[in-house]
């Protein structure tokens, strides 16, 4: 070893973990993709049918392929109702709209946190909590919570809440599409926005005091001193917490099961395990990889950004 260079010895050094890689990410994805070019097999023995080559990939792109999933894979019109027909419009709306809102909530509670002031660690545990609950009780929760009957923000046609008076939501949400995903995206919010400020708290805690000391002298108003130090110093750390929180968000199944339904709500996640449950192996693993190829080219764009506001490249 004494004769490699400092680049092979750096090589030699990341084998064991580039090795772990291959075992439990890269072996698994290509196991996938050889399984989604194999017909579906309903019948028999056998876990997949004949070699089909893109065929499914085909099938799935322009929504012939329904009898193993829960709805179209592909928006059908670019309207509202259209979109939330399709697991991919749905998956793609909750995971623009919720990570903008985490994101935005996250960082208001981490600006929050990140000032002393008396009783901070007990807000810090109140805001954690939310985190802490599992997703099977948190679907619970807001399923009793638009339950017509029997949660206070649901009523009935005979005695509508504030909110059904409002025509914000039905007298039966659950079972609306639009209305479940809304509410699924509410949850999703109140749970993971603690995600988000933890993270988001640990970056602003990093940053020197100094520098907002200088800029006190120079005369930098509060704005000014966000948006010159703050902002640009934070900017890596909010990139991170926002690339965890897609792709969890794209692969959203717990909460949507738990709270109205794959059936109501479809998802990306919600088509895999059900075709995978009707033996559609091929389906599923089309489904399964398509998501990981978007979740791919999500990290790739995460990743420019990082390397642009790092001020550096690739």
């Amino acid at each position: 070893m004494e004769n490699l260079s400092e680049t092979a010895y750096a090589y030699l050094l990341l084998a064991p973990a580039l090795l772990l890689l291959l075992v439990i990410a890269v072996y698994p994805l290509v196991t996938t993709f050889g399984m989604s070019l194999f017909a579906d097999a309903l019948s028999g023995a056998s876990n997949l049918g004949e070699f089909v080559g893109i065929q499914n990939y085909v099938e799935l792109l322009t929504n012939q392929k329904t009898y193993a999933l829960p709805s179209a894979f592909m928006p059908t019109a670019l309207t509202p109702n259209g979109i939330f027909a399709s697991a991919l419009g749905v998956t793609l709306v909750f995971t623009v709209v919720s990570v903008f809102f985490e994101t935005i909530v996250g960082f208001g509670q981490a600006l929050v946190l990140d000032q002393d002031f008396r009783g901070r660690r007990w807000v810090r545990v109140a805001i954690i909590i939310p985190w802490a609950v599992p997703i099977v009780i948190q679907g619970m929760i807001f399923y009793l919570l638009f339950q017509p009957g029997i949660g206070f923000l649901i009523g009935t046609s005979q005695n509508p809440t504030l909110l059904n008076q409002l025509t914000w939501i039905g007298t039966t949400p659950l079972a609306n599409t639009v209305d479940a995903t809304t509410i699924i995206i509410v949850a999703d919010i109140w749970k993971t926005s603690a995600f988000m400020a933890l993270l988001i708290l640990a970056g602003l805690q990093s940053i020197d005091r100094s520098l907002y000391d200088v800029a006190r002298v120079a005369g930098a108003s509060k704005w000014q001193q966000f948006k010159m130090i703050t902002m640009p110093l934070i900017l890596p750390t909010v990139l991170v917490a926002m690339l965890f929180r897609t792709i969890a968000a794209m692969r959203v199944y717990g909460i949507i099961e738990t709270t109205a339904a794959c059936t109501t709500v479809p998802s990306l996640s919600c088509l895999v395990v059900t075709s995978f449950n009707q033996r559609a192996y091929g389906t599923a693993a089309s489904v399964a990889f398509i998501t990981a190829a978007i979740i791919g080219i999500a990290v790739s764009v995460y990743i420019v950004k990082f390397a642009d506001a790092e001020g550096g490249g690739f």
